[in-house]
């Protein structure tokens, strides 16, 4: 991970000067990550792929303004984040989310001696991700999916520390007990 993130400082850099194939390369190493971000923020694919496409663009003018290419992550996220929530003001009067689109299909898992085919746990999930406040769904999705530190979803978020914990934990408290019975179905 040291060695990935001086390579990425070292295509900052080069983008920051207007090496547009060291641009390239950021985005094929981080659009997947941003996509499956928004995906999970916004609820469906066309919404997520527009806005990828907006942040990378949004990334590029402002990444002069990049103070410290080793924050390029959070960076990143952050206009991610402005971007997802921006959606969302334009379209308040829709307060109906799509849910999201489970992936994976193969054979069952066994939880709590019952088996749970993947697909039926990841309509599970989306289900339960979809009842928890949008602050709350996007902390889990910084954390769990994304693997960011506490630190970094502050700074992505524009609050504090112990806010994101806040609302991470509640979160994950809410899931817990809404996941819970999947296990139980079908026994």
């Amino acid at each position: 991970m040291i060695f990935r993130a001086v390579e990425d400082a070292d295509l900052i850099g080069q983008a920051a000067r207007g090496k547009v194939e060291a641009y390239n390369l950021l985005i094929s190493r981080w659009e997947k990550r941003v996509y499956n971000y928004l995906l999970r923020i916004a609820g469906n694919r066309e919404d997520a792929l527009d806005l990828t496409q907006e942040v990378f663009l949004k990334a590029y003018q402002n990444l002069r303004k990049l103070d410290d290419p080793g924050r390029f992550a959070p960076w990143l996220y952050r206009i991610a984040h402005n971007e997802a929530y921006s959606m969302f003001r334009k379209r308040r009067p829709e307060t109906d989310v799509d849910e999201l689109e489970p992936e994976g299909t193969g054979t069952g898992i066994t939880v709590g001696g019952s088996t749970v085919f993947p697909i039926e746990l990841s309509l599970a999930v989306a289900t339960a991700l979809g009842r928890l406040s949008a602050d709350q769904r996007e902390a889990v999705v910084l954390k769990i999916y994304q693997g960011f530190k506490f630190e970094e979803m502050a700074e992505i978020l524009a609050c504090p520390v112990s806010t994101v914990k806040s609302r991470l934990y509640t979160a994950l408290e809410l899931l817990k007990a809404d996941l819970a019975p999947v296990g139980l179905r079908g026994a």
